[in-house]
């Protein structure tokens, strides 16, 4: 039952992200936009530390399994694409004094990289492991899903409490501009470990 436990918690993880995502795309019409927001951010917290124990839990117990290093990143890329996609349809963060028409555009044009570098890299993933080689994640990957996973924090938080600051702006966009970099930076790295194979 032991060897199930990183599983476990990962599903459960799968389960707090729908939760967590339909939250996001009702908050609109939410009665409470804030409080609904605010409780989407602490699902999601916990979503995340499910992400930092489930890998612990494995390695202690020593249950490290090919199945547990597909269905982690595939939990992680479901969170991380499926909350840019929301906040691409709800319109979240607005950005400075930009038109609906530009802001739609910024926020789809972060989706389109975001995803298409994750269904890339899970492509050579799964190459990888069906080649019977170690595909696990490196540390620009995980720098990479920090700032992704602080990014979805720091709209939560901007369109609950300080959607027209100027100062949540400049925050947002300077943290967006990371996230970006990061992203395809990993992805590039990817690429570079094909070359080993």
């Amino acid at each position: 039952m032991r060897k199930y436990i990183p599983n476990m918690l990962t599903f459960g993880r799968c389960v707090l992200t729908v939760i967590f995502l339909v939250m996001i795309l009702k908050s609109p019409s939410a009665q409470n936009k804030s409080l609904t927001l605010d409780i989407a951010f602490v699902i999601f917290v916990i979503a995340g530390v499910t992400d930092l124990i489930d890998g612990a839990v494995a390695r202690r117990l020593g249950v490290d399994s090919k199945f547990g290093r597909m269905l982690d990143p595939l939990a992680d890329k479901i969170l991380v694409c499926g909350s840019f996609i929301c906040f691409a349809v709800i319109k979240e963060p607005k950005l400075f004094d930009l038109t609906p028409v530009a802001n739609s555009i910024i926020l789809w044009s972060v989706v389109g990289i975001i995803v298409l570098r994750e269904v890339y890299v899970t492509t050579i993933r799964h190459i990888a492991e069906a080649k019977g080689i170690n595909f696990a994640a490196t540390s620009s990957g995980k720098i990479k899903m920090f700032i992704q996973t602080f990014a979805i924090g720091t709209v939560i938080i901007k369109a609950a409490h300080v959607p027209n600051a100027a100062w949540g702006y400049w925050f947002t966009a300077i943290v967006f501009a990371l996230m970006l970099f990061a992203t395809v930076f990993s992805g590039i790295t990817a690429t570079k470990r094909i070359e080993d194979w």
